[in-house]
């Protein structure tokens, strides 16, 4: 099985950007991406009557893995693991959880 951290390390091989872009290329990339994914959600709704089948399943997953590049992208540009990435944000949301904020809004909950 792959992990996030060797995922990561296979990532960085095919980054091709101009290192003076590391962190802006992937960031921006990151949202790029997301909007892709977004789109092919919308057009099921709109085309589908929000009926998933298998090519737009596949279509979405591909989508999201190009979200996860630029996700390991960015976290080698910033030197922090994505597998520490990942460790840190369910840290994040079991504190919100046992402290009853999981659901709100704001940062520092």
């Amino acid at each position: 099985m792959l992990t996030l951290d060797a995922y990561q390390v296979e990532a960085a091989k095919t980054a091709i950007y101009p290192k003076q872009f590391s962190i802006m290329y992937p960031a921006l990339g990151i949202s790029a991406e997301a909007g892709e994914v977004a789109n092919k959600v919308k057009k099921i709704y709109r085309d589908k009557d929000g009926r998933i089948d298998e090519a737009s399943r596949l279509a979405i997953a591909d989508e999201v893995g190009d979200v996860l590049w630029y996700l390991a992208c960015l976290s080698s540009d910033l030197g922090i693991d994505l597998s520490q990435v990942a460790q840190r944000n369910l840290d994040k949301l079991y504190s919100r959880l046992e402290r009853g904020v999981l659901g709100g809004s704001g940062d520092n909950r």
